[in-house]
This record gives C-alpha cells, sequence and structure tokens, in this order.
C-alpha cells in the first residue's frame, strides 16, 4: 500500500470513526462472551469455580481480566466519541485517537495482549480457535485492525500535538467546563510550586514542604469528595481523578498527598461512629490532620488474611504489639488507619479490626516520638517526598474508642469498602505520571537535533510519542467511567481494577519509551525523565499489584459479574 492509499484509508476511517468504533467494540465483546465460557470451563469443578484450578490457570485467568479490559476500553471510547459528536465538539484529533487505540487494540486481541513485557495473552491461551475470532474479521472490527493504526494517522496526530504542544491535555477529555476550570487551576499551581522544585526533592529523598500540604488544603485537595456537612466540597470522584492526575502530572509525591485523606476519610465516612465522624473528618477536610495507611506488614503482602500485628484491650486503651511495612508519609502524620488482630483465635479476615491511632508528628531526627513506637526509613528508588518506613509497635496504646465503628471484627469488610476508591485514584495518579512522560519526551524530541532536524522528525520517535498520547486518553476514559460508575453508588471494583491495570502500564511504558528518547540523557539522574521512570515503575505495585489485581478481576468475572 502506498502512502497516498494509507492517508485515503485512514481519512475514510476518520469520517464513521463513532459508528466504527462501536460496531467494533460489538464484536470485541463476542470474543471476549465466548474466552469467558472458555476459561470458565478450565476452572470449573463440578459446576463451580475451582481456586485450585484458577490458580493453575492463572496466565488464562489474568490473561481473560485483560481482555475485558481491552473490550471495556473499545467500549469506553466508542462512548465517549459518541458524546462528544453528540455535543459536536468532535475534533480531528479525537477521532484520530479513537481510530488509533480501537485499531491497536483490535489486532492485540488477534494477535496477543501484553501483560507486561515479557507476558503475552494470546487468543489460544483463553480457549480460543480461528473460528472464535471471527467477529474481529469483518466489519467495522476489520477495517480498525487494517487502517485504524497506520503510518498516516499517527503522523497527522503527531502534526496536531506540535501545534497544540503547551496546553494541558491533548484531545478533548470529555469532561463538563468546571471540571476543565478545576484542571486548569490545579495545573498553574503545579507549574508555579511544584514542578521547578520536584526534581530536587526527588535527587535529595527530601520532604514535600510543609507549605504545599496548606496550599493544597486552599486548593480543596484534602476536602474534594467529602460532603459539605462535614467540611467538604461534596464533589464526586471525577473531580479526584482530575486533581489527582494533574498533581501527580508535576510529582507523583504530591499527587499522592491526596490519597492518604481519600483513604481515611472513605473508611471513617462509611464505618465511623457518629462521634468518630464528627471528631476527625472536618480536620482531615481542612489539612490539619495528616493521616497515613497502616495496613501492610513484612511477608504478608496482599494476604491480608495472614495479619499478624495484634491489639488486646487493657482497661479503656488497645495495646498494639508487632510490626509492620511500606507506609507512607508516616513520621508527619497526625493519624495512622491501622489494620490490626484483635481476636487471635480468629485467623482469617474476621478476626481483623481498624483503630484510628493518633500519634505525635515526628522529625527526620525524632521520627515517631511515641511511646511504644519505632521506625526506620526504607530507601526507594522512587515515589519519594512522602518518605517510606517500617514501624514497629511494642505496647503502642490506642483508646478503645477509636475503634473504628465501635465494633471488633469488622477491619477488612471496613478496607474493602476504600479499594474502588484508591484504585480510581491510582489510576489517575498513572495517567498523570503518563502525561508526564509524554511531556518531557515531547519537549526533548523537539528541541533535540540530530542529522540536522529535530528528532520528533523521525517516524519512530513521534510513533512513541503518538502511542503515549492515545494510551493516555484510553486509560483516561476508563478511570473516568469508574468514578462515574462510583458516583452513581454502582458497585464499581471490577471496573476499577479494570482501569488501575491499565493506568499502571500506560504509565510505564510511557516513562520507558519517553527514556529511550532521551537517550544517553536519559540515564543520567540530571535529567526529570529518571524520576519519572522510577515513579512510573511503583504504579503496577501498590494497591494492588498487577497480578493481584488482574486475579481479583477475573474472580469477579468468572464468578458473574460483567
Amino acid at each position: 500500500m502506498s502512502l497516498a492509499d494509507d492517508v485515503a484509508g485512514s481519512r475514510a476511517i476518520l469520517a464513521e470513526i463513532p459508528v466504527l468504533a462501536a460496531e467494533a467494540a460489538l464484536a470485541a465483546e463476542q470474543i471476549y462472551a465466548k474466552a469467558k465460557s472458555r476459561v470458565r470451563e478450565q476452572v470449573s469443578d463440578n459446576g463451580r469455580i475451582s481456586n485450585a484450578l484458577v490458580e493453575q490457570h492463572q496466565s488464562a485467568a489474568h490473561g481473560l481480566a485483560w481482555l475485558a479490559t481491552y473490550v471495556e476500553v473499545l467500549r469506553q471510547l466508542a462512548e465517549y466519541a459518541g458524546r462528544l459528536a453528540e455535543d459536536e465538539i468532535l475534533g480531528e484529533l479525537e477521532m484520530l485517537i479513537v481510530q488509533v487505540v480501537a485499531g491497536e487494540y483490535l489486532n492485540q486481541l488477534v494477535g496477543g495482549i501484553p501483560m507486561n513485557q515479557g507476558e503475552f495473552v494470546r487468543p489460544h491461551d483463553l480457549g480460543l480457535d480461528d473460528d472464535d475470532l471471527a467477529p474481529l474479521r469483518q466489519g467495522a472490527a476489520l477495517t480498525l485492525r487494517r487502517g485504524g493504526n497506520s503510518a498516516a494517522a499517527r503522523a497527522r496526530i503527531m502534526e496536531l500535538i506540535l501545534a497544540q504542544q503547551g496546553t494541558t491535555t491533548f484531545g478533548a477529555t470529555g469532561l463538563d467546563e468546571t471540571m476543565e476550570q478545576m484542571r486548569s487551576e490545579m495545573r498553574r499551581f503545579v507549574e508555579d510550586k511544584v514542578a521547578p522544585h520536584a526534581h530536587q526533592w526527588h535527587l535529595d529523598n527530601a520532604y514535600i514542604p510543609l507549605e504545599i500540604l496548606s496550599e493544597l488544603s486552599e486548593l480543596g485537595v484534602f476536602s474534594l469528595t467529602l460532603p459539605e456537612a462535614f467540611g467538604g466540597l461534596g464533589l464526586g470522584k471525577e473531580s479526584m481523578c482530575v486533581v489527582s492526575e494533574e498533581l501527580s502530572r508535576g510529582y507523583i509525591g504530591v499527587g499522592s498527598l491526596g490519597t492518604r485523606t481519600e483513604i481515611a476519610a472513605e473508611l471513617i465516612l462509611h464505618a465511623g461512629t457518629e462521634e468518630q465522624k464528627q471528631r476527625f473528618l472536618p480536620k482531615l477536610a481542612s489539612g490539619e490532620i495528616i493521616p497515613t495507611a497502616v495496613f501492610t506488614e513484612p511477608n504478608t503482602g496482599s494476604d491480608l488474611a495472614s495479619l499478624r500485628t495484634r491489639a488486646s484491650v487493657d482497661g479503656d486503651v488497645y495495646k498494639v504489639h508487632g510490626n509492620k511495612t511500606w507506609i507512607t508519609h508516616p513520621v508527619r502524620a497526625d493519624l495512622m488507619t491501622l489494620l490490626v488482630r484483635t481476636n487471635p483465635e480468629e485467623t482469617g479476615y474476621k478476626g481483623l479490626s481498624m483503630l484510628l491511632a493518633e500519634k505525635p508528628r515526628g522529625t527526620d531526627d525524632d521520627p515517631f516520638p511515641a511511646a511504644g513506637m519505632t521506625g526506620g526509613e526504607i530507601e526507594v528508588l522512587g515515589y519519594r517526598g512522602m518518605k517510606e518506613f517500617e514501624i514497629g509497635f511494642d505496647g503502642f496504646t490506642v483508646p478503645t474508642a477509636n475503634l473504628l465503628g465501635g465494633i471488633e471484627g469488622q477491619g477488612f469488610k471496613q478496607l474493602m469498602q476504600t479499594f474502588e476508591s484508591a484504585r480510581i485514584q491510582t489510576a489517575a495518579r498513572a495517567i498523570g505520571v503518563a502525561q508526564s512522560a509524554l511531556d518531557l519526551g515531547l519537549r526533548y524530541a523537539t528541541e533535540r537535533m540530530q542529522f540536522g532536524q529535530p528528532i520528533v522528525s523521525f517516524p519512530r520517535v513521534a510513533d512513541k510519542l503518538v502511542m503515549m498520547a492515545v494510551e493516555i486518553m484510553a486509560a483516561r476514559q476508563l478511570t473516568y467511567y469508574a468514578a462515574r460508575e462510583k458516583d452513581a453508588g454502582r458497585r464499581c471494583d471490577v471496573e476499577a481494577g479494570m482501569a488501575k491495570l491499565l493506568a499502571a502500564r500506560v504509565a510505564w511504558t510511557a516513562a520507558d519509551n519517553a527514556l529511550q528518547i532521551h537517550g544517553g540523557n536519559g540515564f543520567a539522574l540530571e535529567y526529570p525523565i529518571s524520576r519519572v521512570l522510577c515513579d512510573a515503575r511503583i504504579l503496577n505495585i501498590f494497591e494492588g499489584a498487577a497480578e493481584i489485581q488482574a486475579q481479583v478481576i477475573a474472580r469477579r468475572l468468572l464468578d458473574g459479574a460483567n
């Protein structure tokens, strides 16, 4: 095919993209339905899902999660294009983004979905044969597979990106004017107060200054989703996504400060007693209380049922004994949401309780000035600015009145209520990190001259940047969808998990490719892309490692959801 044919084919697709995307999504749904049936057969014993068989066929189960994620992306991009078309704001760039993502992801459904750099799920891994893939070999799906992610389409996207360089996002997000005003406000704050200093904070392994936290409080970052009755703004999770994305675009540490409050506030709002709500929520909303989540233990990781830190009643206090690890920002925190075992005879989830454990703020010289509490810093590659710690408890006391909800044994159930929001917010942080990588890669590619021209002129450099931009929008639309589901009061653990799964992969890919564009300079600590690469790497690990995330999604799908 000639370049002229490529361009003509791309334009023909572009003219029909809302319809083509919707039809292709339906074709992908047919493939998913067959794969789900086949994988369920693999992991069932006498008609019931077997945990042992799910473990035995883990690649197939996790592959099903990825397949379902791709189908949801295709569905959400089709709806995104439809909404923009209905509002008469569907422009060329937006149509091209949908076209390229749809074309690429449909081809990956046939050729193999990358779960990471070295693991791919192929159709036959999911029990699919060539005949099962027929819906992808005809109609809109075939049209997009053949011409969606074309050289002409990518080249045109690059032209449009270069023309819009310096804008907040590439392509309309589909959010309303209020949300976009919020994005612009956060972007101005980041450009003024965060971006000029973030890399030095990282290199120095320094705390994000308390002045930044104060200004975040003034901007309403800590009060976004809390009800007005408790001093909050009463906004939805979409607002949280926009704020987290833009702050993380400047520095993931700053974007993550809101996560601490989001988790603590959700726990107290949904599970706390009225006295606990009145006491803690207004101060969380104002930023007067800085919280931290204290859940993980050495050798337990995601296996919370094995948690061993214990709390026993002694008069009107609990005395806590045990060890925690990977605790973010604990030194400067005033409040720990502390998951403990209050019933030592119950070895599973039922023996867990959540304590609202207050503590004095520490310093570098005296990190934990509280009786019965010690800790040491864990040095990390990235995700700095708040610092990670191991913490030991030896008789640390918490008033029995600070048992969340006032009833023992509810800790795991209470924690599960926060996972949807936490994963949506983590997906938004990942999008911000990916956007940061795109910003840095694009700037370098337009400024770096080689062989008499900027390196962005070379197709493989430009293509890397284009794929960053289009996948960022794909992850963004999936994340916003999960947020809308949460705001509507619908269960969205699958959607939130999918958003986190995809966005984390997109962030790492974007950071890796942006560093590649920098060449040897990207490997130098003085270049910010070295920091962004380190920051991106954690996103596939925390708030549920990618493997755990895929496992959770797969179990829900196989048990009947979606």
